[in-house]
């Protein structure tokens, strides 16, 4: 494992360990198919979201930081449905990595990757899942020791079949596409054996006037579970 700029010299045997442990986690975070990829108007709103993504079977969430009540409701969540793993999405600086960690989250994603947040991971042991479009970056996040990776934009930067020629010869890359995900497309998505999961919004978008969030949320993760493990719901 190469590591970054900061972390050139040969690391103790604590480091490795470190390492090691933080690999583990990052692995067997995404226990389930699905991430839904949340972006929270309101403290409110987030908590009827994690209460329909319980009852309809997924118990991991990406809280996006794009609004400023993400890192409340975060916390918020954390509270209230301790089932739920929590994830913060969108993390573009070391505070706000160290920030998400205080509210509760246990992983962290970003758009992109870059030397400052691969280096601010690996010292604090952060189970990190860089942004990546292209061979060149997914190799580079595998060099310094991040192999479970984001393909965002998913869509944009060539789908499905994009995403299968570039990991076909990168045998340890695990991969979340996001952007562009959908239902309908999921299946295709599943069938590449590098992804781990995908990340979704359809999941809860388009819930600002929906009276019924919690009933609403339940029902697409009902169905995003069952077209994850290629069942048809009755």
């Amino acid at each position: 494992m190469q590591n970054s700029s900061n972390h050139s010299e040969p690391g103790t045997e604590q480091d490795t360990e470190q390492d090691a442990d933080r690999i583990e986690r990052t692995r067997n975070w995404l226990r389930q198919g699905v991430l839904p990829v949340v972006v929270i108007s309101s403290v409110k709103q987030g908590l009827e979201i994690a209460e329909g993504l319980c009852a309809g079977g997924i118990t991991q969430i990406e809280i996006t930081l794009r609004t400023p009540t993400a890192m409340q409701a975060m916390g918020d969540i954390a509270k209230r449905f301790p089932e739920m793993r929590l994830s913060a999405g969108t993390v573009l600086t070391a505070e706000q990595f160290d920030q998400s960690a205080d509210q509760g989250a246990t992983l962290f994603i970003s758009p992109g990757l870059t030397e400052t947040l691969a280096d601010h991971a690996l010292e604090k042991g952060y189970a990190w899942v860089p942004g990546v479009a292209t061979a060149s970056e997914m190799m580079r996040g595998l060099e310094l020791g991040f192999e479970l990776l984001k393909f965002f934009p998913a869509m944009a930067a060539g789908g499905p079949k994009a995403l299968a020629g570039i990991t076909a010869p990168l045998a340890a890359a695990l991969v979340v596409p996001t952007g562009g995900v959908t239902l309908e497309n999921l299946p295709q998505w599943r069938e590449i054996k590098a992804v781990q999961a995908v990340g979704g919004t359809w999941l809860t978008a388009g819930l600002d006037n929906v009276t019924d969030v919690a009933k609403v949320v339940q029902q697409r993760a009902e169905q995003a579970v069952a077209a994850w493990n290629g069942t048809v719901l009755v």
